[in-house]
């Protein structure tokens, strides 16, 4: 290979590094290519030279800037958006107490992350940081590893096509159903595929509220197989499913009537209960306690409720007529 190939390589792999939002420094630099410093405070040039041309001929302006701090060249402003470092940091916190994950999926994402958008020279920072927590990570029991299926059926989903799955029922029997797939949900370690079941011909289900207008909930790691149909579904825009209203009133991920509970609490400060039921509203604060009413489904509010022992007093509910 000529010098001129070699130097022609070397600008491109450089220049990748850059705009995938990577730092060049130019030790590092001169000893992955075995060139010296001053060949690569050439490339460097080359480069801003070309972003020069860039710049007038696009009119976006970028220049490869030498930060100081952290002793390498940088493109600004960035090619990608790449979180910063606190944000970084915040994310790799709520994966590890998510406990979403088993370790195989989970370590390579918080490793991916590290080396994408952190600087090298914070890296072993932040993975000091995060290691105890990382060294003492208990994956959920289930250790099914469930991103690519939770992908795949975020197709159908999207792409709104019945699916038929093979779902193990707590106690431990298997069972075949056909679904419309409306939505994906996270709550408590798992993710959940809400979906309407579709009858076979004949066959008679019992559900435990009746013309239930809303999709049944299946925990994503007990699908043990699954197929997407090519039959499509239709889904009137006004009658679309939002996760985003649904997840407000639902608690543990258990249904029951959607109804209007009012209750008043005898704690002291009253926001940890506005964050857990984002749907509840301070109706009146008095010297007997804070009534607060929320819209919630029935089951799960019920085991929330039980677990707030005397602080909470029901007041009333109120089944909500739903279409």
């Amino acid at each position: 290979m000529t010098d001129l190939r070699i130097a022609k390589d070397r600008l491109l792999y450089m220049y990748s590094r850059l705009v995938d939002g990577k730092m060049l420094y130019k030790k590092e630099e001169a000893q992955r290519f075995g060139c010296s410093l001053r060949s690569i405070q050439r490339d460097i040039e080359d480069l801003r030279s070309f972003l020069h041309e860039q710049n007038e001929a696009s009119g976006l302006v970028q220049d490869l800037v030498y930060n100081q701090k952290l002793g390498a060249y940088q493109l600004v402003p960035p090619s990608r958006n790449l979180l910063s470092n606190e944000e970084v940091f915040a994310t790799l916190k709520i994966l590890l107490e998510s406990r979403a994950f088993t370790k195989k999926e989970l370590y390579p994402i918080l490793d991916k992350l590290i080396d994408c958008c952190i600087p090298k020279t914070e890296q072993q920072r932040v993975s000091e940081l995060i290691g105890n927590e990382k060294l003492l990570y208990v994956e959920p029991q289930h250790k099914d590893k469930f991103l690519k299926k939770m992908w795949e059926l975020s197709g159908a989903v999207h792409e709104h096509l019945e699916i038929i799955i093979n779902y193990r029922r707590t106690d431990g029997v298997l069972v075949q159903r056909r679904l419309q797939p409306v939505g994906i949900m996270f709550s408590e370690f798992y993710f959940y595929l809400a979906g309407f079941i579709v009858p076979k011909e004949k066959e008679e289900l019992k559900f435990e509220i009746e013309n239930d207008p809303f999709p049944t909930i299946y925990r994503i790691d007990r699908i043990n197989s699954f197929t997407v149909t090519e039959t499509h579904f239709a889904v009137p825009y006004s009658k679309r499913f939002e996760e985003g209203e649904f997840r407000k009133r639902i608690q543990f991920m258990y249904g029951g009537h959607l109804q209007r509970l009012r209750f008043l609490f005898k704690g002291g400060s009253y926001e940890y209960i506005l964050d857990r039921l984002p749907t509840a509203k301070v109706v009146e604060e008095g010297e007997n306690g804070t009534l607060i009413e929320a819209e919630v489904f029935g089951k799960g509010i019920d085991i929330w409720l039980k677990s707030q022992g005397e602080l909470i007093e029901v007041i009333s509910r109120q089944e909500i007529p739903v279409n």
